[in-house]
């Protein structure tokens, strides 16, 4: 199954892309209505965020049914009719699948609520007092991961917010559910799937306390994952399709046995590590410098680690949970062409599938809001109130939460200077970043040194050469904590990747070589003796790769 290897995904936040009615919120018609902006592009796939029935409290991943659209996005024609645009253009689809929870609306928890049996056992739920919870695990969200219900004298687990239920994976039952689902969307024509916080689906055997942490280490990669995965895909109908599960604080080995080829479970996965190297002693709410060495560690372990034992990575930088990359790890003033295009080069040509998140082919920066009030994030709402109980200062805690909130990446799809920026002609849900009359699509469609033209060639150059999508890779330099650099080759081509991670100018280092090199791409449109600020260089040549030792030397 190698048909991935080549292919670009296209990440889209309904609620925040394109509003086609004014209402204030986006909508399946507005994705539709963009198609030809994405095929321009050249993606393959779009993976939509949940557009199912839900109250919203988690942004659509508090999902109350499965296999209906929420009435806020549209009518189940509306995903038809975009289900065949898209095909038309050669783009599938890809939809977001939350199988490790339900909302509390779903009907099934409605109905173990009503106390009937059957359906008590597709979730977790504990005999208990209100006073004495069943472990002392912590939700991702913040606050005990147990909720008490008094009419049924039980606690349910909620690893996420409290009207998200886990499902009780163990109930062959909630197993069949699951396969039963991905078999309706398929016969609708979806092509792919993404799986949600998916290496959480097995929980232990026996529920205990953790007095070294959050609970996360009893129930991450958990001791039937692949199991049920296995299982899931079987049934299911989708092995060969295009699949990525969401792994929440995984491991290297798992995700190779996720990823496998002979595995049957997953094409790739999505791992964080890489994003996490300025959480202060591991806290996602405490800041402080990134930690390079440490990225570029994370980077060569799992891409080697992968490589070596058939394993596959999803390459990203930004998604709906993640603050802005070039305001996280480049510079959203001074140097953002420069620093966004770096990111993109940075990711793109290494090993496995890039995702692109909507905008981020724009340059789009985190909003900078500097009020609680102008966030919508339940996460971030929380951790304003436990960063202010904590004794933090409102600007501390504002600070905080402007660069970590998951609203960084939520704002509206930045399509013109028009009024709300072009995504809506109504009240947007949430705030538009001021600079939208600077940064949006317009300005860049028809502007061939614009940030969204370098991604064009990006996602270009990864159909065009096999070097990119099938070729081995090798990571240079791993003391210098300013260089990003590493090699890509196959039997023909070599490549060469340099990219300054800071915002000053570093030594240029070629390996014995390339001092002739063909310049295959940069983000300065000449040629320097050193990297300048946030500078890339993409070097190609045709002679067969050097050993690692005459590399290393240079």
């Amino acid at each position: 199954m190698n048909d991935f290897k080549d292919k670009v995904v296209y990440q889209i936040y309904p609620k925040s892309f394109m509003d086609s009615n004014g209402d204030g919120f986006g909508d399946l018609k507005g994705v539709t209505a963009k198609l030809d902006y994405l095929a321009d592009l050249g993606v393959d796939y779009l993976w939509l965020t949940p557009f199912f029935p839900s109250p919203q409290r988690d942004n659509g991943y508090d999902v109350a049914d499965y296999r209906a659209v929420d009435p806020r996005y549209g009518t189940m024609e509306d995903l038809e009719e975009l289900i065949r645009e898209a095909d038309r253009r050669g783009i599938g689809l890809m939809l977001d699948m939350v199988f490790n929870h339900t909302s509390t609306g779903h009907e099934w928890f409605k109905k173990a609520l009503a106390g009937d049996k059957k359906y008590q056992d597709y979730y977790i739920f504990k005999n208990g007092t209100p006073d004495n919870l069943p472990t002392n695990w912590v939700s991702k969200f913040g606050g005990p991961a147990w909720q008490y219900v008094p009419q049924l004298g039980k606690w349910y687990l909620h690893l996420f917010d409290v009207t998200q239920a886990d499902l009780n994976w163990e109930n062959p039952a909630v197993r069949e559910e699951m396969a039963d689902i991905l078999r309706f969307w398929k016969a609708k024509g979806i092509k792919g799937f993404r799986f949600d916080v998916v290496n959480l689906i097995s929980k232990p055997e026996v529920y205990e306390d953790d007095f070294a942490g959050d609970g996360r280490r009893f129930y991450t990669d958990g001791r039937n994952v692949h199991k049920y995965l296995k299982e899931l895909v079987a049934a299911g109908g989708i092995d060969g399709m295009i699949t990525v599960g969401e792994m929440s604080s995984t491991t290297l080995e798992n995700c190779i046995g996720y990823t496998a080829e002979g595995n049957h479970e997953l094409t790739m996965c999505f791992n964080f590590h890489h994003l996490k190297v300025d959480y202060k002693d591991g806290q996602k709410w405490e800041l402080m410098e990134p930690d390079y060495l440490a990225m570029k560690k994370l980077f060569q372990t799992w891409q080697e680690g992968m490589q070596a034992h058939g394993g596959w990575n999803a390459l990203f930088w930004c998604n709906h949970d993640q603050p802005r990359a070039v305001s996280h790890f480049g510079s959203d003033t001074t140097y953002w062409k420069e620093s966004a295009e770096m990111l993109a080069v940075a990711i793109h040509f290494m090993r496995g599938t890039p995702y692109i998140y909507q905008g981020e082919e724009l340059g789009m920066t985190n909003p900078h809001f500097t009020k609680i009030e102008q966030y919508r994030d339940i996460e971030s709402r929380n951790y304003y109130r436990i960063l202010r109980e904590q004794g933090k200062t409102e600007a501390e805690t504002l600070d905080i939460i402007a660069q970590r909130s998951r609203d960084d990446s939520r704002t509206p799809m930045q399509w013109d200077a028009s009024e709300n920026a072009g995504f809506t002609t109504g009240t947007p849900w949430i705030g538009i970043a001021d600079n939208y009359e600077a940064i949006n699509a317009a300005a860049q469609m028809d502007a061939p040194d614009s940030i969204r033209s370098f991604y064009k060639t990006l996602v270009a150059l990864r159909k065009k050469m096999p070097a990119i999508s099938a070729g081995k890779i090798e990571f240079l330099y791993p003391d210098n904590a300013d260089l990003l650099a590493y090699r890509r080759y196959d039997g023909e081509t070599e490549l060469l990747v340099l990219c300054n991670l800071r915002e000053r100018e570093i030594a240029k280092p070629l390996p014995v070589g390339w001092t002739d090199a063909e310049k295959l791409l940069g983000n300065y449109p000449d040629t320097a003796d050193t990297l300048r600020p946030y500078e890339c260089v993409v070097l190609k040549r045709s002679t067969p790769p050097v050993s690692s030792e005459k590399i290393l030397t240079c």
